[in-house]
C-alpha cells in the first residue's frame, strides 16, 4: 500500500509468479510462536552519488509537504504514542482488523490500469531472510542519506523482531530495496527500478515513476511461483519529505512490505487506516504483524481457513485466551 495524503498506502503488487503492492509502510504483549528466531546484522554503508542542487519542482513539493505534515500535526493526526487509553481494542476487533489488512488487496491491475478495488486476498508472507538494501538519488544531500538509513536500520530490528523473519542490511543480492528520491531522480529511475524488479508490469513503473503529489509513497512487491511467498520487494519514499512525514512513509511502507497490504477503517489504532491519525506503527500494528508471521498460520491461507486461528491468536495476544 503506499501512502497517500491521507497517509493511505497503496500496495503495488507485480505478478512474476504476482503486492502491486499497488496491491498500485507499542505494548508490551505474550509473543506468539513464530517459526524463525529474528536476527539483524550490522548495517552496510548507504548506496550514495555525488549530490546537485533540487529542481524548483523538487523544492515546490518539499514545501508542500511540509505545510501538510503541519497541517496535520495541528489538527492532531500523525500521532507518535503508538495508541492509548484512548483507543482500546478487543481481541474480536484486532482479529477483523487482520482480516481487513492482511488478507485483502486495497488495489487491482490488469497489467497496464491500476484501479483502487478491494479484492480478497491469499496470506503472503517472507519465508526467506531479507536482505535490505538502502539507495539514495543523486539529489539526496549527504547528511539525510546518514540520518535515513540509520531510521531505515534502526526500524529493521523492530520488525525483525516482531515477525521473526531475519533481516540483514547488506548491498550484497538484496531482495528488498528501500530508495530515497526526489522528484527528479524519481522521473529518471525507470531502467533503476527494472533493474531491480524483472519484469515489472507496465502499470506499476507507470505509476511510480509518474506519482501524484497526493501518493506519498509506495511498495512494490513480487512473489514466488506460487503467489503468496514475497521474493522481491521496492519501496520508494519521496526524499522531499519532512522528517515525521518520510519516517510515517518508512514505517508503513515496509510494514506492507512485509505483507500488511491493505487499509481498513476498522483498524484501530493503526497505520493501516485512512484516517491518518496514526503516523508510525502502534501496538495494535505490532499484534498484525506477529499475528501474520505466527507458525500456525501458512502462506496461501484464506480468510475463511485463517479466520479461526486468527482468532485465537489475537485472544492470546489481548490476554483474553481461556
Amino acid at each position: 500500500m503506499n501512502r497517500t495524503t491521507g497517509l493511505a498506502a497503496v500496495l503495488l503488487t507485480t505478478l512474476l509468479s504476482s503486492c502491486t503492492n499497488l496491491s498500485p509502510d507499542s505494548v508490551a504483549v505474550p509473543r506468539a510462536a513464530v517459526a524463525r528466531s529474528p536476527e539483524v546484522t550490522a548495517p552496510a554503508q548507504p548506496v550514495s552519488i555525488s549530490t546537485r542542487p533540487a529542481s524548483t519542482a523538487s523544492s515546490q513539493l518539499a514545501t508542500y509537504y511540509r505545510r501538510l505534515q503541519n497541517d496535520l500535526v495541528n489538527q492532531h493526526l500523525m500521532r507518535t504514542d503508538g495508541g492509548s487509553v484512548d483507543t482500546p481494542f478487543t481481541d474480536t476487533q484486532l482479529a477483523t482488523g487482520f482480516i481487513d489488512v492482511a488478507l485483502h488487496d486495497e488495489y487491482t491491475s490488469d497489467g497496464t490500469t491500476l484501479r483502487a478495488e478491494a479484492t480478497a486476498a491469499s496470506l503472503r508472507r517472507w519465508e526467506n531472510p531479507i536482505r535490505m538494501a538502502v539507495e539514495f538519488g543523486a539529489n539526496v544531500a549527504t547528511e539525510d542519506q546518514y540520518t535515513d538509513y540509520a531510521m531505515v536500520n534502526d526500524y529493521t530490528r523492530r520488525l525483525s523482531s516482531l515477525s521473526g523473519v531475519p533481516i540483514t542490511m547488506t548491498n550484497s543480492r538484496p531482495n528488498f530495496h528501500v530508495l530515497f528520491l526526489d522528484e527528479d531522480d524519481r522521473k529518471g529511475a525507470a531502467d533503476r527500478i527494472r533493474e531491480l524488479i524483472p519484469g515489472i508490469e507496465q502499470s506499476s513503473l507507470d505509476y511510480a515513476l509518474n506519482l501524484p503529489r497526493e501518493q506519498l509513497c509506495l511498495v512494490i512487491s513480487t512473489f514466488k511461483p506460487d503467489g503468496v511467498t514475497y521474493n522481491k520487494a521496492l519501496a520508494i519514499i519521496r526524499a522531499e519529505h519532512p522528517t515525521l512525514m518520510k519516517q510515517a512513509c518508512v514505517h508503513e511502507e515496509l510494514a506492507q512490505g512485509m505483507g500488511l497490504t491493505n487499509d481498513s477503517p476498522r483498524a484501530r489504532p493503526s497505520i493501516f487506516n485512512d484516517d491518518e491519525e496514526f503516523a508510525l506503527l502502534t501496538g495494535y500494528d505490532e499484534m498484525l504483524l506477529r499475528i501474520l508471521y505466527d507458525s500456525r498460520l501458512r502462506v496461501g491461507m484464506t480468510a475463511d481457513e485463517a479466520g479461526p486461528i486468527v482468532r485465537r491468536i489475537a485472544s492470546e495476544l489481548t490476554g483474553n485466551a481461556t
